[in-house]
């Protein structure tokens, strides 16, 4: 079974790390939701999460997939904290898949891991990308060897299926999919 890491951080965006967790978890893939601190973390538009472990508990080594989701000041704090962008870099290293969306490619920009890549972004922040070494581009989720980007909070369920084929495979992808955007479609 695929293992997620997903970065929580105060400020959040509740949609893009909900939608992230929700879909993979519905795929089969075990997904940590690790906080800064092991408290309950506020989202940008006050919903509360418990992270299942603090940053502290966790290791790169345990997971396939490292993901940051953006919200504001949610990016803001993932990209000043040393441990964070300390694990992108070590994630890079092994190859696992970075992803990130909104706002949360300035973290993997930061980290020094866009150099040359192919990514996305939320609209008017692609000079972020730039200073990174990104290539920026403007499909909703954009996939360039191990990274995976998206545009932003309308992005996040093809942004979560895209991680999901890739850790699960397409065929459970699809199934997820058809369960629930297909419903959705036939009202």
């Amino acid at each position: 079974m695929a293992k997620a890491l997903v970065f929580l951080a105060t400020g959040f965006e509740e949609i893009e790390t909900v939608t992230v967790v929700d879909v993979l978890r519905r795929a089969n893939i075990n997904v940590t939701v690790a906080g800064l601190t092991s408290a309950v973390t506020e989202g940008k538009h006050e919903m509360k999460i418990i992270p299942d472990k603090s940053i502290d508990e966790v290791s790169v080594e345990e997971f396939d997939a490292i993901i940051v989701p953006g919200g504001n000041p949610g990016y803001k704090n993932l990209r000043k904290d040393p441990r964070v962008i300390a694990m992108v870099k070590k994630a890079a290293a092994s190859n696992k898949i970075l992803a990130a969306i909104c706002a949360g490619p300035t973290v993997l920009s930061d980290s020094g891991v866009l150099e040359g890549k192919e990514c996305t972004i939320y609209p008017g922040m692609e000079k972020e990308l730039e200073a990174g070494g990104g290539k920026p581009n403007q499909e909703m989720v954009v996939v360039d060897g191990n990274i995976v980007t998206s545009r932003g909070p309308a992005t996040a369920l093809p942004f979560a299926l895209k991680l999901a084929e890739l850790l699960a495979g397409k065929q459970v992808a699809e199934v997820v999919s058809k369960k629930t955007i297909a419903n959705i479609l036939r009202w």
